[in-house]
């Protein structure tokens, strides 16, 4: 498991930012394959889904490409080469000239890398999401957070909402930031899919009716622990912020098969315990919080 932000180094619902050295910017693992082609897949079948732009963010748009291109060819050369004006990619399609020329160049960025893309512009309202490539939504909708201020996206989170202290926070974080960052967070899903998206409506829903996600009962088999990684830095051009994401997906039963199993279930079910009405139905598991708790135990046992 890459990244364990449920042992407690990474409390939920909070900021939680940490300095973040460009040379670790973005990460390549054994899924690269299996994640590239399931974004392939979803721009080929919901494009407007994963891919939103405003008109005039083609120039930062271009700047994100460039460093995501040149951040590849320094850092993982065996991978990633130049070559026909495009760039090839050792196991998986190229992304041609062509490509390059009419993608937007956005998406053509998120073609070459797991993590998804996200343009923040300062506007009148604060800082907003101007261009975006979301393939791998974690419980939210790319089309109704488009063009909404920060404000407004963090609206449904705990203690993030509008005139909340961590609101305030992380606009005056945006305005002063100067060196790339990164967060982390965690959830539970039931299943593996990358593409998980929740509307407004959906989550009120889901808070409302306090539903099992598991409702098999068979948590070893359908419960996927989620992490997101998330990275922020300045565009040196337009002073746009790039916001990174980048997926993890693993079951919540390999838990069991790590040495440090004696230390993360029983800190991940202590994180679950500590989670309030608001905060459970905010993640979905009101229903399930007990029994995976619960299970967890049984790992570390």
């Amino acid at each position: 498991m890459h990244h364990t932000p449920y042992d407690g180094s990474s409390m939920p619902f909070t900021i939680g930012l940490k300095p973040l050295a460009i040379s670790d910017w973005i990460e390549i693992d054994e899924t690269y394959d299996v994640q590239m082609c399931e974004k392939r897949r979803l721009y080929a079948s919901i494009s407007d889904k994963v891919f939103v732009a405003e008109p005039d963010t083609e120039a930062a748009q271009s700047e994100v490409l460039h460093l995501v291109r040149s951040h590849l060819l320094a850092h993982y050369p065996k991978r990633f080469r130049a070559e026909d004006g495009g760039v090839a990619v050792a196991g998986h399609p190229a992304l041609s000239a062509h490509e390059l020329k009419i993608l937007p160049p956005l998406r053509a960025a998120s073609l070459l890398v797991q993590e998804d893309l996200i343009l923040m512009r300062k506007g009148e309202d604060g800082w907003r999401l101007a261009a975006g490539s979301l393939c791998f939504p974690s419980s939210w909708s790319l089309a109704e957070k488009f063009g909404k201020p920060l404000s407004e996206i963090h609206k449904p989170v705990p203690n993030f909402a509008a005139g909340s202290r961590n609101n305030e926070l992380i606009a005056r974080m945006f305005d002063k930031l100067h060196q790339p960052v990164q967060r982390f967070n965690w959830s539970i899903q039931a299943g593996d899919a990358l593409y998980h998206p929740l509307s407004n409506i959906g989550r009120v829903e889901r808070a409302a009716e306090r539903q099992s996600k598991f409702s098999d009962g068979d948590l070893n088999a359908t419960a996927f622990i989620r992490v997101e990684r998330q990275t922020l830095q300045k565009l040196p051009q337009s002073r746009d912020i790039l916001f990174t994401i980048r997926i993890y997906l693993d079951p919540l039963g390999a838990l069991a098969r790590y040495p440090e199993r004696m230390h993360l279930a029983p800190a991940f079910a202590m994180r679950l315990r500590e989670l309030n009405q608001e905060q459970l139905d905010y993640k979905g598991l009101a229903a399930d919080r007990d029994r995976l708790a619960d299970f967890l135990d049984t790992i570390a046992d």
